[in-house]
């Protein structure tokens, strides 16, 4: 199945990578590998991730790229990554 990242997903990649380069950008740049890379194992096995629980909802799935959550929307069609939130960081109300 196809993986789209939405603008907003994009957005937390781009904050990740700024935040980390200050220090490190190889660092950065292999972290963002490793996040983006974990779209083909969403794109192979999009059920294989678990369910948020901060959200009931079957089709909002995630998957861990530590230290980082990749959250993501099922839709028939395709699947929508929707955000890149740090592992100790509150999810927002709505995604």
């Amino acid at each position: 199945m196809r993986v789209h990242w939405t603008d907003n997903a994009v957005d937390h990649l781009v904050h990740i990578y700024e935040y980390i380069a200050f220090n490190s950008p190889t660092y950065a740049r292999r972290m963002i590998d490793r996040i983006t890379r974990r779209s083909e194992q969403i794109a192979e096995h999009a059920y294989a991730g678990r369910k948020v629980p901060e959200y009931d909802a079957q089709n909002i799935r995630e998957v861990i790229e530590k230290p980082y959550r990749i959250i993501y929307r099922i839709k028939p069609e395709q699947i929508d990554v929707i955000a890149v939130i740090h592992g100790a960081r509150l999810m927002p109300g709505e995604l």
